[in-house]
């Protein structure tokens, strides 16, 4: 198992530059010590920049998920968790943090710095706080193991992180479709966030149980985790598709957990499953699964581009849970794929208004409002979305096109040039590149360019 730019954050150009220094870099000894085998190893990546790394991209993946659950109590309830795991861990200093957000799919996942985050469509599957522990203690461990890191270490070496991209959303959406979901042009998480090896999964699970059974939980969790998971990707494999992508599974983990729960970690077994107290805790989660069940098909159904059908879901879901700011964001969604931008409006609106820090909203806002040519009110939305979500290369992109539907020709000029600065293929690039050829700012010869917002609105 495993989304401002900030001082030491590393950009794409330094990704790049990294790959080609590695050379020199590993001839002058980039090797360090694992924290948890306490073996050398490649590693050009440093604890700084692991934290810098999750600075930089945690927050657009959490808000490509739309955004912590707004049930603080909830929030609080697993951060507590997941600090008594982190506390009994190989890098109890990591900044962890720990929350759920609003996804339905079925997943988990932690940056390198310690940012982890459970969808709340898993912790509807999970029974007991013992569950909840093995899934946290998991994600802990490939931060202790510094999985991400190695990774990336070695995709230097092979020049891997030329490319970077949204390869989390992609997988889970694709095409056309995943650029709106995944936030309408993002930062680049694929690299922190692709699927880890069968050896890391199998290094993380056993991490999970130490921290779990160092914390006075049951082993059982673990063994119980993996049964419902393998379970419910029997049943209804589309339902786990991201997870066993991203975190390949197999019935020899679910033997594995087991068989330690067994052996080496019998006289744990004497520790509570704590069910009742996750119940007590996740009530108010549980009281909304018929709507997230209903998302979760329409979900589905949407990746099928059948968007008709998807509606009837969705609006079965805001029916039940009028305020529900996934419901109203997908809502918001599967009317813009179908071109029906005036009726998509007021559902972003609505979405905004029920959780108004949250950036996805003001975004999709923007888009719209672009959409139906009220450039001024959209430019207001995009500003505020780069405002509470600083990085995203393609808020200059939006900004400068309001300016240039404003007819505020040398304000879009400057947006363009910011964004071409971060971003030079797709059709926004070349919009934005034709344009300030048309307009003077730099030599060449323009060309027409396809719409660049098809496929987003």
């Amino acid at each position: 198992m495993n989304k401002s730019a900030c001082a030491g954050a590393w950009s794409r150009r330094r990704f790049l530059r990294a790959g080609a220094m590695t050379a020199m870099a590993v001839a002058l000894g980039g090797c360090a010590k694992n924290p948890v085998t306490g073996k050398s190893q490649l590693m050009l990546v440093s604890e700084t920049d692991e934290v810098n790394l999750d600075k930089q991209a945690a927050p657009h993946q959490l808000s490509a998920d739309y955004g912590p659950v707004q049930d603080g109590a909830l929030n609080s309830y697993v951060s507590g968790v997941g600090q008594r795991l982190a506390a009994t861990s190989h890098r109890p200093d990591m900044p962890y943090s720990f929350r759920v957000v609003n996804a339905n799919y079925v997943n988990a996942y932690a940056f390198p710095g310690g940012t982890i985050a459970c969808t709340r469509g898993i912790m509807l599957g999970i029974d007991n706080e013992a569950e909840l522990a093995a899934l946290l203690g998991h994600e802990i461990g490939h931060v202790n193991a510094r999985h991400t890191a190695s990774r990336m270490s070695t995709s230097m070496v092979v020049g891997a992180l030329a490319g970077v991209g949204g390869a989390v959303v992609g997988a889970r959406y694709g095409g056309d479709w995943g650029a709106l979901a995944g936030g309408l042009g993002g930062i680049g998480v694929g690299a922190l966030l692709a699927s880890y090896s069968r050896d890391d999964e199998r290094q993380a699970d056993s991490l999970g149980m130490e921290y779990m059974t160092k914390a006075e939980y049951n082993p059982d969790g673990m063994a119980g985790l993996m049964e419902m998971l393998n379970t419910q990707h029997d049943k209804e494999p589309s339902a786990l598709e991201v997870m066993f992508s991203t975190h390949p599974m197999s019935s020899e983990r679910l033997a594995t957990a087991r068989q330690a729960a067994n052996s080496k970690y019998l006289s744990a077994r004497e520790y509570s499953l704590y069910r009742e107290r996750y119940m007590d805790n996740t009530a108010s989660l549980r009281a909304t699964e018929p709507a997230i069940k209903e998302l979760q098909t329409a979900e589905k159904l949407i990746r099928e581009k059948e968007y008709a059908k998807a509606d009837g879901h969705i609006a079965t879901a805001i029916k039940q849970s009028p305020r529900d700011y996934c419901g109203l964001l997908l809502m918001t969604k599967c009317k813009a794929a179908q071109e029906q931008y005036a009726t998509a409006l007021p559902y972003a609106q609505r979405a905004h208004e029920a959780y108004p820090g949250e950036p996805q909203a003001m975004q999709l806002n923007g888009l719209l409002l672009v959409a139906t040519k009220k450039y001024d009110e959209a430019f207001a939305n995009f500003a505020a979305y780069e405002k509470a979500l600083p990085g995203n290369p393609y808020s200059a992109f939006y900004k400068g096109y309001c300016k240039e539907g404003m007819g505020s020709t040398r304000e879009a000029a400057e947006e363009y040039v910011r964004f071409l600065q971060q971003v030079n293929q797709g059709e926004q690039a070349k919009h934005a590149y034709y344009r300030l050829v048309e307009w003077g700012y730099i030599q060449g010869r323009a060309e027409p360019v396809a719409n660049p917002l098809k496929g987003l609105v």
